[in-house]
């Protein structure tokens, strides 16, 4: 038995308003969010919120009065670099269910997000990947410091 015009387009609107409501609970959830990385050299804690602001710095252990301004000012855009990264990945996991077509109703396509153009290009690439071995390793805050990224 197939099913009336009617039928599909009720099914279609039941799956629209479900989508509808998962994505209001969603960005409730992403505006509430925040992420925390630590700089390499274990000096800073940064916390940034679900749009990549800067929300929390910390200075851990004492180690930023052992540092020159410049190495302080690397660790902290280092830290927060990190942090936005991966605020920038919890968003794409969030709203991948989003992105995807609905397999009951075939008209109601998903979402087309460019993430490179939101976040750049490592909120795309494989987080277990070696740092050095990663697109952008050679970051301006270590190049500034002499530092490449690489041991």
């Amino acid at each position: 038995m197939t099913e009336s015009l009617e039928q599909r387009i009720e099914r279609a609107m039941a799956e629209l308003r479900a989508t509808q409501e998962a994505v209001a609970r969603t960005e409730k959830e992403l505006r509430n969010a925040s992420y925390g990385a630590v700089s390499s050299d274990r000096a800073v804690r940064v916390t940034v919120g679900p749009q990549g602001e800067l929300s929390g710095l910390e200075f851990l252990d004492g180690k930023y009065r052992r540092m020159s301004p410049q190495e302080l000012a690397a660790s902290v855009l280092e830290a927060a670099h990190l942090a936005r990264v991966e605020m920038g990945r919890n968003v794409m996991r969030a709203m991948a269910p989003f992105t995807e077509g609905n397999a009951n109703v075939p008209e109601l396509k998903g979402l087309e997000v460019d993430w490179m153009k939101l976040f750049g290009p490592e909120v795309l690439e494989d987080p277990d990947r070696p740092a050095g071995k990663r697109r952008g390793a050679g970051a301006p805050w270590r190049d500034a410091l002499g530092e490449d990224g690489e041991d």
